[in-house]
């Protein structure tokens, strides 16, 4: 082919080519990219004044109201075990028993030891010239001196302890209650110095926490408290302040106690959250999620003709879900504010409202 001719096709291509490429910028040129905003999805509440349930938190502990360790006065065998842990029993109930063998056997020979005595007692006396059937007419000193020499005092103690050790042989529940701390087996002897078991007595439960001196204010005897175990997330119980010790130890703090029925989920010596809740009179209530933070300082969204208008509060009291706030110029009951969906907020952002609180 002729150079003229590859030369002459080339340039035409190329023309060609630029052509178009120009008329394609041109097309670009002439396309605007528009961005619409959509408003932000919102839920709102109406502003109201009531009453405000402020909440003091605190840890507790699980009490009874009436729990005793019941103990053998002697280290015999234990012949039989009437129960077990978790059982509940009566009042005057038997709980175990001793082997009263040996405890018997003493209580024979304390016997012995003390008619042998009250013989010598006799002896002495008809040695001094006085008659042992009529002491009245011994003069107390004399009397005294034959008793110590004959033994008699002595031996009338042990005589009486050995009884009592025998009529104790068994273990008594001394009120209505629940079998606790009940570890030893039958035929084996009891420690010295230790338990045999607890009875939790059945009149109900106490729960003991702490409150800071300052909020000694929030408390009355009487107040109502909430009881939650954080063994059971979903048990509520309601108990009642029934003791403010009047004293404040070194670290501020205050010992409280509250009144709880018997209760099957809650255990003597259980953790348990306090949640006490005090009446507080008509205020501005708004829930804790309304409010954010903007430059460090408390915002809330009031909402005029579908924009988000933000206003700097000011809170006091609160409690689990809410706050009290301080008086506002710009705010008053019935002023509608944004609840959720803050977080891309802006001062004058559009809302769509999705569900009135």
């Amino acid at each position: 082919m002729d150079n003229k001719v590859i030369v002459s096709l080339l340039a035409s291509a190329f023309l060609v080519v630029s052509c178009g490429v120009k008329e394609e910028v041109k097309d670009d040129e002439g396309v605007e990219t528009a961005l619409v905003a959509e408003p932000n999805q919102v839920n709102v509440s109406v502003l109201e004044k009531r009453d405000f349930k402020h909440e003091l938190i605190s840890n507790g502990k699980v009490n009874a109201a009436n729990s005793v360790d019941l103990y053998f006065e002697t280290n015999d065998l234990i012949k039989k075990i009437n129960v077990e842990n978790g059982d509940f029993v009566k009042k005057g109930e038997v709980i175990a028993v001793l082997d009263r063998f040996k405890l018997r056997n003493r209580m024979k020979q304390a016997k012995d030891e003390h008619e042998r005595a009250y013989i010598d007692l006799q002896d002495v006396l008809i040695g001094q010239g006085y008659s042992p059937e009529d002491t009245t007419r011994v003069p107390k000193a004399i009397l005294s001196l034959a008793k110590i020499k004959s033994g008699y005092d002595r031996s009338k103690i042990q005589y009486e302890l050995a009884c009592h050790d025998f009529d104790n042989a068994e273990l008594i529940a001394p009120f209505d209650g629940q079998i606790a701390n009940l570890f030893i087996k039958e035929m084996n002897q009891p420690k010295a110095g230790e338990p045999f078991c607890r009875i939790i007595g059945s009149k109900g439960l106490e729960v003991d926490f702490q409150v800071l001196e300052s909020e000694l204010p929030l408390l009355r005897k009487g107040n109502k408290v909430g009881i939650s175990p954080y063994a059971y997330k979903d048990v509520n119980v309601q108990g009642i302040v029934s003791e403010v010790n009047p004293l404040v130890d070194v670290a501020g703090m205050v010992k409280v106690k509250a009144a709880v029925g018997v209760n099957p989920d809650l255990f003597e010596g259980m953790n348990v959250k306090v949640k006490v809740q005090r009446a507080v009179g008509d205020a501005l209530i708004v829930p804790k999620e309304a409010i954010v933070l903007r430059s460090g300082r408390k915002v809330l969204f009031k909402l005029t003709n579908n924009k988000a208008y933000w206003v700097y509060v000011e809170t006091d009291l609160e409690n689990s879900d809410s706050y009290t706030l301080v008086e506002n110029k710009d705010l008053a009951e019935g002023d509608t504010i944004v609840v959720s969906g803050t977080l891309n907020l802006a001062h004058e952002s559009p809302v769509l409202v999705k569900e009135i609180l």
